[in-house]
Formats: C-alpha cells, sequence, structure tokens
C-alpha cells in the first residue's frame, strides 16, 4: 500500500497578516484485507497555522505552539472496494494543543453532500484510516493522534486549486471559507516560488511555498489569520 503525493504549498511573509496552505495532487491506494482496495487520486489544499517551513515537516515543534488546520480534497479518480468515489470531494478541520504527534487532536470530517450512503460510508472509512495499515497514508498516520472525532458534516463542498498559478479557494457550505496565493514580494509586490523537497515525508513530497485565509465556524471554530503555514 502506497500513498505518494504532489503537493503544492503557500505561506505568508512574517509581516502580512495570512497564513499558509497547500495545493497540489494527491494519490492514495490502500490494501488492509484481500476484500478491501481502495485508491484515490486528486487535487488536495490544506492549510494550517505555522510558519513557511512547517516545522513538522523538520520534527520540530509547531511554530505557536499548537496545529490547526482545514484541508480538503477533490476527488478525479478513486473507489473502495465496489464502491466508485469519482468526481466527490471531502475536506476536514483539524486542531491538536501541541505537536501533532503528542496527540490530544480533534477533527471535523466533512463529506460532499452528494455522495451517496455507501460513498459516505466509504470516504469515512478512508479519512479514518480504517482501511490502511499502521503509518502507510497519512490518514492512517493522523488517526491514530485524535482524542475525539466529531460528528461529521455532509454539505456542498466548493474547490478550485490552480497549481500552476499558486492559487486555491475552499468553500463549504456556511462552516469553511479558506482561499491561498503565492507570497508576493513586498517591495514589487511579484509573486515569489519558494519549494521543499522531502523524498521521505509522509504528508508532503514536494511542496511549494504560500499564504491564505481560512475561516471555520461552529465546532472548532479557527481564524487563520496570522502569518503560519502547512
Amino acid at each position: 500500500m502506497t500513498r505518494n503525493t504532489e503537493v503544492f504549498v503557500r505561506a505568508p511573509a512574517p509581516w502580512e497578516r495570512s497564513s499558509a496552505f497547500s495545493a497540489g495532487l494527491v494519490r492514495g491506494r490502500g490494501e488492509n484485507t484481500p476484500d478491501v482496495k481502495w485508491t484515490i487520486k486528486g487535487c488536495e489544499f490544506v492549510h494550517c497555522n505555522c510558519a513557511h517551513d512547517c516545522p513538522c515537516q523538520f520534527n520540530a515543534r509547531p511554530t505557536n505552539g499548537q496545529c490547526h488546520a482545514v484541508a480538503g480534497i477533490d476527488i478525479e479518480t478513486g473507489y473502495r472496494g465496489t464502491t466508485k468515489l469519482d468526481g466527490l470531494k471531502i475536506a476536514a478541520v483539524l486542531s491538536w494543543p501541541g505537536a501533532i504527534h503528542e496527540g490530544n487532536g480533534q477533527i471535523v470530517p466533512i463529506v460532499d453532500e452528494r455522495a451517496t450512503p455507501e460513498q459516505r460510508e466509504a470516504l469515512l472509512r478512508l479519512m479514518s484510516g480504517q482501511d490502511t495499515d499502521p503509518g502507510t497514508t497519512f490518514f492512517g498516520v493522523f488517526s491514530t493522534t485524535y482524542e475525539k472525532v466529531h460528528d461529521p458534516i455532509f454539505a456542498k463542498i466548493e474547490f478550485e486549486v490552480d497549481a500552476e498559478r499558486r492559487t486555491a479557494r475552499l468553500k463549504i457550505s456556511a462552516p469553511v471559507d479558506a482561499r491561498g496565493e503565492p507570497i508576493r514580494n513586498p517591495v514589487t509586490g511579484q509573486a515569489e516560488e519558494a519549494r521543499i523537497d522531502l523524498p521521505h515525508g509522509f504528508e508532503d513530497i514536494v511542496a511549494e511555498v504560500g499564504r491564505g485565509w481560512a475561516r471555520k465556524s461552529g465546532t472548532l471554530a479557527l481564524n487563520l489569520t496570522a502569518p503560519i503555514r502547512i
């Protein structure tokens, strides 16, 4: 079972009131029993509250002591068993009081309202890491750090990503509104490029850096408007 990612990441300069985000291609494949196989391929957008280099990618502590994030995946093609997942979207709001590996985290899973009951069950199983061997996908890794899994939300998910232009937008009915754009030179206003390369990263393998803004109302309310990054 493998999970490879090509993720475009953006974060803010320290003088700007913004936060980091990532957007790019995500590929995952899992098989934990002979009769349960799954794969998804699509576009990923992740937005958290850390500085440009995302300390957790380098085994360091979160910039501000805790980690909060909004994430979304637009599934281009995928399936779990006989259940097709093509064209569906999923998202999540996540929060940890300290470093992710220390646990005590919370998650609000969000699933495309268009999903059938069978598709909802399949997507929630994948998001909770139930169909992956330990440590083989980021779904499985993160699931071991949750102290509380909130009731899932089934809602309309609007998701747009332009990896080449380093822009993204994630809007989920009422609870979530997030967007991202490139870092800009404070003198010229020109879009800048910055890249992180982690050949053995469990979450990102190639990531580019930018900035973003996000708000989440209701359960696990967030307002990511400080200079932060994933």
